[in-house]
């Protein structure tokens, strides 16, 4: 059966939990106002909301009173954007493409074939107790990229998002978990930068806008494969010459920074999601569980079991 063709609206609110408050129930009922309930499932928890949609070439104005971010799950040629009826965009819709559209902002967008996306809702709050956890105080003001944009890490959690609410009963507590992992990913790409490391007086580090570019390409790829002759071209420089002048400025080899990602990613999902050890190894970049617990030993004198029972 497909998963447009059934329930309207899926809201698996009867599973044992703290009641949200009458505040929180009514600006619920309006996530998706501009979406029509039958053009596919979705589920809304306390911490944000996510929809699967299918629709055919059509049009709509957009006003969201939560941030929305968007995700193709198939191409879609021909879109529209425009602001204030004056300012147009038009491109092409990739698998992949990501579209964030900040709280109360407005937007009419038009389709000329079908369009299949996941769609999460997550409350202005809601990014500002992420960005207070990933960053302290700042970073919190959501920044949308080019239209067009393809992320594919964003597709994978958007995938899975549409996998879960294809089930007959889908998780809220699953899918309340791969919200936030999806909050955090928007935190750490599509928010205000925040200050580069101190520079050290002894020359030879990379310069500003070369540190800030591998610095974004590591923080969106940490968990895939990513060669130092990559990043090295990034920023014009042999590898040799790349490892050295990263160590200097950011105080730390291209591996070690890498892994210290991955770890914070892992240490977050365990304590943040209710997934498993492997399903968190694998998003976190790691080959297996086995090799997760065995690096977070080494470098974090605990394992990965060991954080999930701190909770």
């Amino acid at each position: 059966m497909s998963t447009t063709a059934r329930l309207p609206a899926v809201r698996p609110d009867t599973a044992p939990s703290a009641a949200p408050s009458m505040e929180r129930q009514i600006a619920n009922e309006h996530i998706f106002d501009e979406i029509p309930g039958n053009k596919g499932p979705r589920v809304i928890t306390d911490r944000g909301a996510v929809a699967h949609v299918v629709r055919p070439p059509g049009s709509h104005r957009l006003r969201p009173r939560e941030h929305m971010v968007a995700v193709m799950l198939a191409a879609s040629p021909g879109i529209r954007v425009s602001f204030d009826d004056q300012r147009v965009h038009e491109y092409d819709g990739d698998a992949g493409t990501i579209s964030v559209m900040p709280a109360n902002s407005e937007r009419k967008v038009t389709w000329s074939s079908t369009c299949e996306k996941v769609i999460v809702t997550m409350p202005p709050q809601r990014l500002l107790e992420l960005s207070a956890h990933e960053f302290g105080a700042g970073r919190a003001v959501l920044q949308p990229p080019p239209f067009g944009l393809i992320d594919l890490r964003a597709l994978h959690l958007a995938e899975m998002l549409k996998a879960e609410l294809a089930r007959e009963v889908p998780s809220k507590i699953y899918i309340e978990s791969l919200i936030t992992i999806f909050g955090v990913h928007i935190v750490r790409n599509y928010t205000g930068a925040d200050s580069l490391p101190p520079r050290r007086k002894s020359g030879g580090g990379l310069s500003n806008r070369s540190a800030e570019r591998v610095r974004e390409l590591l923080e969106s790829r940490f968990a895939s494969k990513i060669t130092v002759g990559e990043l090295a071209a990034v920023s014009g420089l042999s590898p040799r010459h790349f490892i050295q002048a990263f160590t200097k400025t950011f105080g730390e080899s291209p591996h070690r920074y890498v892994l210290r990602l991955r770890l914070n990613f892992a240490e977050e999902l365990l304590v943040e999601s209710v997934l498993s050890i492997a399903e968190i190894a694998h998003l976190s970049g790691f080959s297996d569980q086995s090799h997760l617990t065995v690096t977070m030993s080494k470098h974090r004198n605990r394992t990965p079991r060991q954080v999930k029972q701190q909770r």
